[in-house]
């Protein structure tokens, strides 16, 4: 990878989260994000004057408040705004399994990962996965576009590598915190898959009760 990350334990073994309900970030995806909140600004303070590394995690009920697994993420853009906030962009590296919080002096949260279960996550997957049932997931995906009247660059689509297809679709459509979470755990890239397409048949067979998705 562009950062020199090769093992797990090339990854910094304390990180600071940031907790987003709805947000996942996924090994070599990138992940625009506003940041405004005085705590995040200084935690983006911090990251950038360090090795850039900011761990995304999901809040959940329960004693620490957190999922048990999320994905770390590098900072590869930053620029700030006439009002103070800073516009960023996370590209994914790899999860980790959650081992502990520490009792930090900063304002906002850190915790130990441990990267190990995870180390497959930085090499990049074949270009073809065999498993990967491509014409099902598109077939799914139009389905569930369809009942929200939206549409997407299918040329994109039909022919963009399997994991910016599966992880991009992911990480962009509005599925519910749980939903997500499912999709962030998957073991292979095919399990993903498997997960993606069941979620946008589901959500279209709905007929696409709630809210329209914003797709960028």
């Amino acid at each position: 990878m562009a950062q020199g990350y090769v093992r797990a334990v090339d990854l910094p073994q304390v990180i600071p989260v940031f907790p987003l309900p709805g947000a996942i970030l996924l090994p070599r995806g990138q992940l625009p994000l506003n940041i405004f909140e005085p705590r995040y600004l200084n935690m983006i303070d911090d990251a950038m004057a360090g090795d850039r590394i900011i761990g995304m995690v999901q809040p959940r009920a329960g004693p620490q408040g957190l999922s048990p697994i999320g994905c770390a993420g590098r900072i590869t853009s930053f620029a700030e705004t006439s009002d103070g906030r800073y516009l960023i962009t996370l590209t994914g590296c790899a999860r980790f399994r959650l081992a502990g919080e520490l009792a930090s002096q900063t304002p906002y949260r850190q915790i130990r990962a441990d990267f190990a279960p995870f180390e497959a996550d930085l090499t990049a997957p074949p270009v073809d996965d065999i498993g990967l049932d491509r014409d099902g997931l598109l077939d799914a995906l139009r389905a569930y576009l369809e009942t929200r009247g939206l549409d997407i660059d299918w040329d994109t689509a039909e022919t963009a590598p399997p994991e910016a297809l599966i992880n991009s679709l992911s990480m962009a459509l509005p599925f519910d915190p749980p939903e997500k979470q499912a999709l962030l755990e998957a073991a292979s890239l095919t399990d993903r898959s498997t997960v993606l397409t069941a979620l946008l048949t589901i959500d279209a067979a709905t007929d696409g009760e709630g809210d329209a998705p914003s797709m960028q």
